[in-house]
């Protein structure tokens, strides 16, 4: 499988009948819980820190948005809300930023309205700080002859013109939800996509449709933020195969951002900024999601820059001290199945497979095999994760369409391969597992035989990220 597709977990495998729903009540505490466990990855382009991992960044997706296309212009009116009952709003979704501009004063109320097809969606706030740009509303009316089981709601929309899933704005976007007297409410949180930052535009949405009740739902939504401070830094620190360059820090009236370039030595190792911390110990972020601004290839390595949203610093700090970690990418082994027993084993760490045999019986192929290279003193937890993730770590392909799998989309092909199998533990203590493939289940191989199948192992999920040592970059003074 590819470096591109096993790259932002945002995210994990999430079943395509749930991508259109938000289910109410799941609140923050919930979903950090289930980001503690081993979620399977999602295979998704560009977010490779978003993989399930054994130690360091372990992150997951719940349900989530499925969004599309479209665009419109109708009226809007521009004024500043009221404190006290915004203030409350932004509490509502567990929004620190929001409460604290609205603090300040530095909140648009909204006044666009729009009903179609007996469904009502209001525009009620909207915020742009740094680059997170936030937009809050309600939907009421006919919800109930929708698609979605009761209690759910999903919008199914997209930003700025844009279309279908290829919308930046979509990448790393939160949808906040809750049950109102005649309705929900909901806020949108999304990172300014492009390099260059507008600090004054108008951003068109388009919402397609509401728990599957077409529409066409169209505003027009202005945005403003106060002038920022920016801190050009220009601080290199090197480490083996890892070059990470900050390159701005811009402090705005609630949170701030910093930009920084990334520079591996192998395609696909992923290089991040996992935490912040002023130089009294207060934590600017963790685990914050990136804005990708640029990738390339160049002489010294593979180059990335990004943006991260960062917590607001207090006046006069002087310096912030960064931790980075490197998640790399380690190429899928192979092995042809013309043999009864064989070790894959892992390019870059020293993980590795050995199996000890290999049957085929009653329509299932059956792997029994000892995972070897793991640490002698796992966590319950890590077990489980391991045993979680092997699920999803072999592929079979016949071998006549391994090359015919595109590197870019390394989408196994439609009735030639089989990607997920049942693990049983057969001794927790050796690390002893077997994987049952169903070979007349929902994926076929067609004409299966042993001698022209090839087995595929991809370790990355099993490869903890490594964490970098620590440095401090001084903020510029007047």
């Amino acid at each position: 499988m590819s470096n591109e597709i096993k790259r932002e977990l945002e995210k994990i495998e999430i079943p395509a009948e749930l991508h259109n729903r938000v289910k109410l009540g799941v609140d923050k505490a919930k979903q950090e819980k289930l980001d503690e466990q081993g979620i399977p990855p999602r295979k998704q382009t560009h977010v490779k820190r978003y993989k399930g991992k054994l130690a360091g960044l372990v992150a997951a997706a719940l349900v989530g948005v499925t969004l599309s296309s479209g665009f419109f212009l109708p009226s809007m009116n521009k004024v500043l809300a009221s404190t006290p009952l915004l203030g409350g709003v932004y509490e509502k979704f567990g929004d620190k930023i929001g409460m604290h501009l609205a603090e300040q004063n530095f909140v648009t109320e909204l006044d666009q309205e729009m009903t179609k097809n007996g469904v009502t969606v209001k525009l009620t706030h909207a915020y742009f700080d740094g680059d997170v740009v936030s937009v809050t509303g309600q939907v009421s009316g006919d919800l109930e002859k929708g698609k979605n089981e009761p209690g759910e709601v999903s919008l199914d929309v997209n930003f700025d013109y844009n279309k279908g899933d290829s919308d930046p704005w979509l990448n790393g976007m939160s949808t906040g939800m809750q049950e109102a007297e005649d309705g929900y409410e909901f806020q949108w949180k999304m990172n300014y996509p492009h390099k260059n930052i507008e600090e004054e535009f108008t951003l068109p949405i388009t919402i397609h449709s509401i728990n599957g009740i077409a529409g066409e739902w169209n505003f027009e939504v202005p945005l403003t933020q106060e002038a920022s401070t920016v801190f050009d830094l220009e601080h290199v620190q090197k480490y083996d195969d890892v070059t990470i360059k900050i390159n701005e820090w811009k402090q705005s009236n609630a949170s701030s951002t910093v930009t920084f370039e990334t520079v591996a030595a192998h395609e696909g190792d992923y290089i991040d900024l996992y935490k912040a911390e002023d130089v009294d110990g207060n934590v600017l972020f963790h685990y914050a999601n990136n804005t990708e601004l640029s990738r390339s290839k160049e002489e010294d390595g593979y180059h990335q820059t990004l943006r991260k949203t960062v917590d607001q610093i207090k006046e006069g700090t002087k310096a912030i001290t960064f931790y980075p970690s490197v998640d790399i990418e380690d190429p899928v082994v192979e092995q042809r199945l013309n043999k009864k027993s064989f070790t894959l084993e892992s390019k870059r760490s020293d993980l590795a497979i050995k199996v000890n045999s290999v049957k085929q019986k009653d329509g299932q192929l059956i792997l029994d095999y000892e995972f070897q290279g793991l640490s002698d003193n796992l966590s319950g937890h890590e077990f489980e994760m391991i045993h979680h993730n092997l699920s999803y770590a072999f592929t079979l392909v016949d071998k006549d369409f391994v090359g015919k799998i595109d590197p870019e989309n390394p989408v196994p092909p439609e009735g030639h391969s089989i990607s997920r199998n049942e693990v049983i533990i057969k001794d927790k203590d050796e690390y002893q597992f077997q994987s049952v493939f169903k070979l007349d289940g929902e994926e076929t191989i067609k004409d299966f035989t042993l001698k022209d199948t090839v087995l595929q192992m991809d370790f990355d999920s099993f490869i903890p990220v490594k964490e970098l040592k620590a440095f401090t970059v001084e903020l510029p003074r007047d």
